[in-house]
């Protein structure tokens, strides 16, 4: 089955929708290139472990900003051992000593300049990734508590260009991927900080422009 049309993607949506392994498993049977993108924030490991245990060599794509905590980068060094993850990292082009050096420290999010800093350590990153590894299937651990505009998603979406999107975890609550952590032996992050986003709730631009 290949997931092209409105109404097979409706009925994925249906039927896998509530079901993260078996969506995972349909997302990588369609037998296209796939990668599957993390931040390393809070519960990552659990779609990371869902996609690698199905496909041990699917590309992991990290747009690394370099604002990272020590804790994200020692847990992103963790989970990547741990499951022997196919790990992509992609780096702004400047370095943050470079960039603080000529522009200062990180903008505010009322800061006009805050939606150039953002283009250069995560968007920028992610479109070079993109263009790199020319996945037709991407993984996201998105979920739709996390804001306004993911809870409106579906788990399985075509993107204008065609590329697949899947959200396995979409409708997954704290206490959900808690306990999937624990019972896999994973480790988890709770030291995390998006400068992009400054908050929480707020999107960075992603998965509006992707």
């Amino acid at each position: 089955m290949s997931a092209t049309t409105a109404p097979e993607l409706a009925a994925v949506n249906a039927e896998l929708g509530r079901d993260a392994a078996a969506l995972t498993r349909w997302a990588l049977g369609l037998n296209k290139a796939a990668i599957v993108t993390t931040n390393f924030r809070p519960f990552e490991a659990v779609i990371l472990h869902m996609v690698s245990q199905v496909q041990p060599d699917v590309p992991v794509v990290w747009m690394d900003n370099g604002y990272n905590t020590e804790a994200t980068y020692q847990f992103a060094d963790a989970v990547t051992q741990q499951l022997g993850l196919n790990l992509k990292i992609y780096l702004p082009l400047r370095s943050r000593a470079h960039r603080e050096a000529v522009d200062g420290p990180t903008p505010a999010l009322d800061d006009p300049r805050h939606a150039a800093f953002t283009q250069e350590v995560k968007l920028e990153p992610f479109t070079r990734a993109l263009r790199e590894t020319a996945p037709q299937v991407w993984f996201t651990a998105l979920r739709a508590t996390d804001t306004a505009v993911r809870a409106a998603m579906e788990p399985v979406s075509i993107n204008p260009d065609g590329l697949i999107k899947v959200a396995p975890l979409l409708h997954w609550s704290s206490k959900d991927l808690h306990e999937y952590c624990q019972q896999h032996g994973l480790p988890n992050n709770f030291d995390y900080v998006d400068p992009t986003k400054g908050e929480d709730n707020r999107e960075c631009g992603l998965h509006l422009s992707h």
